[in-house]
């Protein structure tokens, strides 16, 4: 087994990526490979082996302000799909998922909350299915 010593950043993110979003985190930096290949390593990199192993949040609470901020952001329900994912594959139950989107619908309102819920609701229905 490697030493995580000896682990590049880009290694280190990559199990990190493999923990929290599985295959479809793999499959997005696979699918960067052919046309920004860099783009995926700074996310390895940055977000999954710099700020994921920050120990202030554990990965529950950071998929939690994930995916309220891709619904705030809005249109980005292909990325919200991974991070729903992401956010049961932490142990983030479906009740949470669905209540952290209710509490955004005051101050983001009812058509990004809609649009959230409705890819969570394909989510949970294809996990159920797997």
């Amino acid at each position: 087994m490697e030493n995580s010593e000896n682990k590049t950043r880009e290694q280190i993110g990559f199990d990190i990526l493999l923990n929290i979003d599985g295959e479809d985190g793999k499959k997005v930096i696979e699918s960067l490979q052919d046309i920004a290949p860099d783009l995926g390593k700074f996310i390895l990199e940055f977000t999954f082996a710099d700020i994921y192993q920050r120990d202030v949040l554990d990965w529950k609470q950071r998929e939690i302000i994930t995916i309220t901020s891709l619904l705030t952001l809005g249109g980005l329900e292909k990325q919200l799909d991974v991070h729903i994912n992401a956010a049961l594959n932490v142990g983030v139950t479906k009740q949470e998922i669905v209540e952290a989107f209710i509490q955004c619908s005051p101050y983001v309102g009812f058509p990004r909350v809609l649009n959230a819920i409705f890819v969570a609701k394909e989510v949970f229905s294809r996990r159920k299915e797997a």
